[in-house]
C-alpha cells in the first residue's frame, strides 16, 4: 500500500468516487486533491519550501489533462522543470475521458508519465497498477 498519492482533476465528483475505490482498494493510505495543475504546483511549493510540516511527498501521481486554470500537460511541463527536481521522479498516471491517440503519443515524451488510462478509476486498474508499481 502506497502511503499518499495525488490526485489531480476538475470534478469533485471524479474525486470523490476516486478516493472511494482507492479506499476501498487499499491502494493508498491518504489521497490528497488538487483542482488544476496551478493547485497542485502551489501543494509542490508549500512543501519545497516547508511552510506546513503537514504535507508529505506523494508516491504516486493521478493527472487529468483538460482541466481549468491549468490543464494536465501545462502541469507536466513545469512538473518536469527544474524547478520541481526533487518531485519529478513521482510517477504519474495520466487518467482522461478520452483516449485520443495524438495525447497517447504525447505522453510518451515525458518519462515521468508510466500510464495512460481511461476514467474513471476502478478496483481492476489498481490491482493492475499495484502489480506494475511493484515489479
Amino acid at each position: 500500500m502506497l502511503k499518499q498519492i495525488l490526485c489531480i482533476d476538475d470534478d469533485p465528483i471524479t474525486l470523490m468516487l476516486s478516493k472511494k475505490v482507492i479506499s476501498k482498494a487499499d491502494f493508498s493510505e491518504l489521497v490528497i486533491t488538487a483542482q488544476n495543475g496551478e493547485e497542485a504546483l502551489s501543494y509542490f511549493n508549500a512543501l519545497k519550501y516547508g511552510k506546513d510540516q503537514s504535507i508529505k511527498k506523494p508516491q504516486l501521481i493521478f493527472l487529468d489533462l483538460n482541466m481549468p486554470v491549468m490543464g494536465g500537460w501545462e502541469f507536466l511541463d513545469h512538473f518536469i522543470s527544474s524547478d520541481y527536481d526533487e518531485f519529478n521522479s513521482i510517477p504519474v498516471i495520466v487518467l482522461s475521458s478520452t483516449i485520443n491517440p495524438e495525447d497517447l503519443d504525447k505522453a510518451k515524451k515525458y518519462p515521468i508519465i508510466i500510464d495512460f488510462l481511461s476514467k474513471p478509476i476502478t478496483l481492476q486498474m489498481l490491482e493492475y497498477l499495484k502489480n506494475k508499481i511493484e515489479s
